[in-house]
C-alpha cells in the first residue's frame, strides 16, 4: 500500500509539472523510474533513494524552468552571452546625439497636441457655449489652434539644427548626418567639409553652416576631435596692417 501511494505521488507531481512547465517527458520519467523498478521488484522501498530521487529531479525541473523562463523574457538591452547582432545601417557611425530619443519624443506629443487642438478645437468652442456669439466663438477657436500651431513650429525651428546621428570615414572629403523633419521622421543628409561655413547668427544652439542650412552637434559628447576641429571652423578676422597707427 506504501509503494503504491509513493509511485501514484511520484508520476502526478512528474505529470503536473511537465505539463505545466512544458518540458521533456525523458526528465519526468527518470526521477520515477526507480520507484517503479522497487515496485515491480517487491523490495521495500528506501526512504533515502526516494528522497534523492526526488532531489534530484527538483534540480532538473528548475534548470530547464530557469531557462525556459530568461528565453521568453524580452530583454531592453544586449542578451548575454554575446548575442548582439550588428546592424549595417548604424556602422561608420561616429556621433550619436545625447538628447535624441527626447527631442523626438517631444516632438511627437507636440504634433499630436496640435492635431487634437485643431481639429476638437473648434467642435469643443462651438457645442459647450451654445448661448456665445458666433463670432466670439471663432475668435476662440482660432485662438486655441493658432496658439498650438506657433508652439509646433517653434519647437521645429528651436531643435532642427540639431544633428542625430553622424556618420564618416577617417580620410573621407563628406560626411551623412540625420536631421528629423517636422513630422519627426530622420532625413538622411550629405555634407562636405568643403561646404562648412561659420555660422554667422545670433541663434542658439547653432555649431556651423552648410548649404544655407544650420547644424547643431553637441561638443562635450563628440569623442573624435579630428572631426571635432573639422565641423568647427573658426572665424577668420582681417585686420588692417594700419589698425594701430
Amino acid at each position: 500500500m506504501a509503494r503504491a501511494a509513493l509511485l501514484h505521488l511520484v508520476r502526478s507531481q512528474a505529470t503536473h509539472r511537465l505539463k505545466s512547465k512544458g518540458l521533456d517527458f525523458h526528465t519526468g520519467y527518470q526521477c520515477f523510474r526507480s520507484v517503479t523498478w522497487l515496485h515491480n521488484s517487491g523490495a521495500k522501498p528506501n526512504r533515502s533513494v526516494a528522497f534523492v530521487t526526488q532531489q534530484i529531479a527538483q534540480r532538473r525541473w528548475a534548470s530547464q524552468s530557469a531557462g525556459a523562463e530568461d528565453d521568453s523574457k524580452i530583454s531592453i538591452g544586449p542578451r548575454r552571452g554575446g548575442e548582439v547582432k550588428n546592424d549595417d545601417k548604424d556602422s561608420g557611425v561616429v556621433y550619436y546625439g545625447p538628447i535624441s530619443s527626447t527631442i523626438k519624443k517631444v516632438k511627437l506629443l507636440s504634433l499630436s497636441t496640435c492635431c487634437l487642438s485643431v481639429s476638437l478645437g473648434p467642435v469643443i468652442t462651438f457645442m459647450t457655449s451654445p448661448d456665445m456669439n458666433v463670432i466670439l466663438k471663432g475668435a476662440v477657436a482660432s485662438s486655441v489652434i493658432f496658439f498650438s500651431a506657433s508652439t509646433t513650429l517653434i519647437l521645429h525651428w528651436f531643435v532642427s539644427p540639431y544633428i542625430h546621428k553622424l556618420r564618416w570615414k577617417p580620410g573621407s572629403d563628406c560626411f551623412e548626418v540625420e536631421m528629423m523633419s517636422w513630422l519627426a521622421t530622420y532625413i538622411p543628409k550629405t555634407i562636405k567639409f568643403a561646404d562648412i561655413r561659420p555660422p554667422e547668427t545670433n541663434r542658439p544652439f547653432v555649431t556651423f553652416k552648410a548649404n544655407g542650412n544650420f547644424y547643431f552637434i553637441d561638443v562635450e559628447h563628440c569623442h573624435n576631435k579630428a572631426l571635432l576641429a573639422r565641423l568647427t571652423p573658426q572665424k577668420t578676422t582681417h585686420e588692417s596692417a594700419f589698425k594701430n597707427l
